[in-house]
């Protein structure tokens, strides 16, 4: 926000330069962004009288002048204007001048004739606005000769930019600035005049009626004007509006911003002849309404947008901008002055949607003060009756159907000292937070704060600490040491489970990698998912980067691809990978949020095979502690290759998938060597994850080992063979070891020889070879009966 130094002056006395102002309210917490000294470019150029107008005696369209610049002599100065005359007073830049743009200015000659400078229009001094520039500029006739025009023209004034955070739009106005000042330099302020007269003896209320329909706007009130005359503001008042960066238009509306700025409450001015039906409504647009705004632009409306109607018609958006057929013109004579309060929330939505940006928007959008409106009407009043723009009507029409009041809050001054690690008497708190207009009482060791409306930033005691700390001086706070209990610090047993299963990937090889969560539709396609898998029912971004990125993943095995298929087109000869990432499944629920699973994803190619894979899940598995896992063959995942796939199982709680990838998903990703991939549900490994590791002293007896080699159909899986060893073994057997696979011509096609060292041991005891032989027989029958199996 832009803070012109003079306009601040008008209610508060500055005696402290622009940069040490800035720095004041920059300690305080209001920060200045920028110190910006209007006219500074300009240099060495003073107002002057034309004495004498003369014909150039080489060159039709120049003129020669002599000029009284106030010194010892009178200066010449040739020139192409015309639109001057003799005893007319103007700027002149002398030998030496700097204009604006950086121009250069030197002693010279014209067609012969020394001109010891030039003249300046509006345009050379940078003050020009949108009109096009005819000529030099003409000063008053009482203007004093020979002063710098800098000074004349108020050039030298300094603006402050502010910037004001969301929290804090109390301080989106001059007064509110002031506020700031008032407090940090410790100096009074005042509030401009907000008396009038009402001149024009017939009341509002008698024409108009106005109606809110919708909670979106908190207050609404409006005051007549009659016998407007619709000129040009005084310059006084043109100068702080430019200064500001707010061009002024008329009188009226320039009165209009002028509040705005002043006050921080946006107001408008309708001209009274367009509201026919003499009643105001305000209410929500109709869906697809059109709607010409003030910037001659037509938009298109939707429900959810407050307007301002004149019954039926909509007149203006509001908070936002008014409308072409309620503007006031030249031959305007009665105007309704409005100043409402809106919601925040749906002006900013609002702006948003029609494309429109303005200083008033841009003020609601953060939470107005509704009670402010009260004084910003009055002091528009004021200035009407200051500016003569016309006559102050009778009565307000004032909506406010749900009051906002004050709120108190009670803080220990003990609490605010310990919290700061200050030592402030109670009395300089009290001090501080009344020249922020926080008014307070002391009640023994509390502080009661009255809390006025427009400071919607202050809500707990925390608060109250900041307001004392900037006022007190946030370089004035000693450094204290931090003052905390002590912690059990440490990871929690998600973070350590995490930190076993990255070990784990390591020790086996792997290197970690990180995938986008947002994917693209098209990935199902590549891994071969039907039309009819729940995978594909997925969360849409609204608002996406790209088709590439518009879902969220529901399986994480084409990104695993994406990044096998990336190692391999830089011709890595093999890659080992995993991932600890998310998918999101939709909840049933529209309303709520996503289920967002933690999925380990491991891939592999180059000098692997389906075995390296599981390998690397046994070996995690067994470093996490897991019981009751089991594989089970997996043939219908269409992703992966139907004889080389499984299932994992916890408990008979399904885990995910390991195996071979489908060759044509590798031909999707241009890949030419067999990929294998296992996508396990990470929450339920960690779930079932049992890291208390508890031991048992060697063992005091010997063990007895036993080989067994079977001769079993190609179908038959060792876990089968496995199980059955290990339950008819009961106690008996320690461990089972399978060391080798046999298929070849000394065994029967469609069979193959699986061999198993068998270990058996007691902890209580020494068994005997009868003990051990009549387990081992037992199993070996069962093997025959159950499998079909037979000794090789």
């Amino acid at each position: 926000m832009r803070v012109p130094i003079r306009w601040l002056k008008d209610y508060i006395d500055i005696d402290i330069n622009a940069n040490d102002l800035a720095d004041e309210l920059t300690l305080s917490g209001s920060k200045v962004e920028e110190v910006i000294i209007t006219g500074e470019e300009i240099q060495n150029v003073v107002t002057g009288k034309i004495l004498k107008i003369e014909s150039h005696p080489d060159a039709d369209k120049l003129v020669v002048c002599e000029v009284d610049i106030d010194s010892k002599e009178n200066i010449q100065i040739v020139t192409a204007a015309k639109n001057m005359k003799e005893q007319d007073i103007v700027p002149v830049a002398l030998h030496g001048a700097t204009l604006h743009g950086g121009l250069k200015i030197k002693k010279g000659k014209l067609r012969g004739v020394v001109s010891n400078g030039m003249f300046c229009s509006e345009e050379e001094l940078g003050i020009a606005d949108e009109k096009e520039v005819d000529g030099l500029m003409i000063l008053p006739a009482d203007t004093p000769v020979g002063k710098d025009i800098k000074e004349v023209l108020g050039m030298n004034s300094a603006i402050l930019d502010l910037e004001i955070t969301s929290n804090r739009p109390d301080c989106l106005s001059i007064l509110g600035i002031a506020r700031e000042v008032s407090a940090v330099l410790d100096k009074k302020y005042n509030i401009p005049a907000l008396n009038y007269n009402s001149a024009y003896k017939q009341n509002v209320n008698d024409l108009l009626k106005v109606d809110i329909k919708d909670k979106l706007c908190k207050r609404y009130m409006a005051r007549g004007v009659k016998n407007v005359v619709i000129k040009e503001s005084p310059k006084w008042m043109q100068e702080r509006l430019l200064e500001a960066g707010v061009r002024p238009i008329n009188n009226i509306v320039d009165i209009t911003n002028f509040v705005m700025i002043e006050f921080g409450q946006p107001m408008h001015a309708f001209d009274a002849r367009q509201i026919t039906s003499k009643k105001i409504v305000v209410d929500r647009a109709k869906d697809g309404e059109k709607f010409i705004t003030l910037d001659e632009q037509e938009r298109t409306l939707t429900s959810d947008m407050l307007t301002i109607k004149d019954n039926d018609k909509t007149i203006a958006l509001a908070g936002v901008m008014g409308g072409m057929n309620s503007e006031v013109k030249d031959d305007t004579k009665e105007v309704i002055f409005e100043c409402a309060n809106f919601d925040g929330t749906n002006i900013r939505v609002t702006s948003k949607k029609v494309g429109i940006r303005t200083e008033s928007s841009s003020r609601f959008e953060k939470e107005l003060d509704p009670n402010v409106i009260g004084m910003a009407m009055d002091r528009a009043c004021n200035l009407v009756e200051e500016l003569a723009a016309g006559e102050v009507m009778e009565g307000t029409i004032d909506v406010y159907n749900e009051k906002i009041f004050p709120k108190v809050l009670e803080v220990d001054y003990n609490w605010i000292n310990n919290f700061l690690g200050t030592e402030i008497s109670k009395e300089n708190m009290k001090n501080y937070l009344d020249r922020l207009e926080l008014n307070t009482e002391i009640k023994e060791d509390l502080l009661i704060i009255n809390v006025p409306t427009f400071r919607i930033d202050i809500n707990i005691k925390e608060d109250i600490a900041e307001e004392i700390a900037r006022i007190y001086g946030y370089n004035n706070v000693q450094c204290t040491t931090i003052k905390s209990s002590a912690m059990k610090s440490g990871k929690n047993i998600k973070q350590v489970l995490e930190g076993k299963i990255i070990e784990s990937m390591l020790a086996s090889g792997l290197n970690q990698a990180i995938t986008y969560s947002l994917v693209s539709p098209k990935i199902f396609n590549k891994i071969l998912l039907p039309e009819d898998s729940e995978l594909r029912n997925t969360i849409t971004i609204r608002n996406p980067l790209g088709e590439d990125y518009s879902i969220m993943r529901t399986t994480t095995i084409p990104s695993m691809m994406e990044a096998l298929a990336r190692n391999y087109s830089r011709n890595n000869e093999k890659a080992r990978l995993f991932e600890l990432g998310k998918v999101y499944i939709p909840n049933k629920d529209e309303n709520q949020l996503p289920e967002e699973r933690n999925v380990l994803t491991i891939g592999m190619y180059g000098e692997a095979d389906y075995f390296d894979l599981k390998g690397v899940v046994e070996n995690l598995i067994d470093n996490l502690g897991i019981q009751n896992v089991s594989f089970k063959r997996e043939s219908n995942n269409v992703t992966f290759h139907p004889g080389k796939t499984a299932a994992l199982y916890v408990n008979k709680e399904y885990i995910g998938v390991l195996g071979e990838i489908h060759p044509d998903v590798e031909e999707n990703y241009d890949i030419e060597e067999n990929c294998y991939i296992a996508e396990l549900n990470l929450d339920i490994l960690c779930k079932s994850a049992n890291i208390d590791k508890k031991y048992k002293p060697l063992p005091k007896f010997p063990a007895v080992t036993r080989d067994i080699a079977l001769i079993v159909d190609d179908n038959v899986l060792v876990e089968e063979i496995e199980n059955i060893i290990l339950n008819q073994g009961g106690k008996m057997v320690e461990c089972v070891n399978l060391f080798d696979v046999y298929k070849g011509k000394q065994v029967p096609e469609g069979k193959k020889s699986i061999a198993y060292s068998i270990t058996y041991r007691l902890e209580n005891k020494t068994l005997t070879d009868k003990e051990v032989k009549k387990v081992h027989d037992k199993i070996v029958r069962t093997l025959e009966n159950k499998l079909g199996a037979h000794l090789r």
